[in-house]
C-alpha cells in the first residue's frame, strides 16, 4: 500500500512540473520597440550603478569616462530606434531607407 502511494505521489509530481501551463504556451510574440525599451532599462540601471561605483572609488577616472561614453553612445542609438519604430508605426508607412538597412 505504501508503495503504491508513494508512486503515485512520484507520477503526480513529475507530471505537475514537465506540464506546461496553457499561459506559458500562447504568449504573446515581444515587438522590437519592447526589447529595446527593456535593453534601455538595462542601459540606464548600469549606468546608474556605474557612477555609484565611481563615486564609491572603485572605478579609476579613464576607466569610468571611457565605459560611461560607450554606454551613452548605446543609449543614444536605443533611443533613436526606438523613436523611429514609433514614428513608423504612427505613419503606417516604412521608409526605403529602413528596408535597406535589414
Amino acid at each position: 500500500m505504501i508503495i503504491a502511494v508513494a508512486i503515485l505521489l512520484t507520477a503526480g509530481l513529475f507530471a505537475y512540473t514537465l506540464l506546461v501551463p496553457r499561459e506559458v504556451e500562447h504568449r504573446t510574440e515581444k515587438t522590437r520597440v519592447a526589447y529595446l525599451r527593456e535593453r534601455r532599462d538595462v542601459l540606464y540601471d548600469n549606468l546608474r550603478d556605474l557612477n555609484f561605483e565611481h563615486r564609491a572609488g572603485k572605478l579609476p577616472d579613464a576607466d569610468y569616462e571611457s565605459m560611461r561614453a560607450a554606454m551613452e553612445e548605446e543609449a543614444a542609438l536605443l533611443l533613436s530606434e526606438i523613436e523611429s519604430l514609433e514614428n513608423q508605426r504612427l505613419d503606417g508607412a516604412v521608409p526605403v531607407s529602413f528596408l535597406r538597412s535589414k
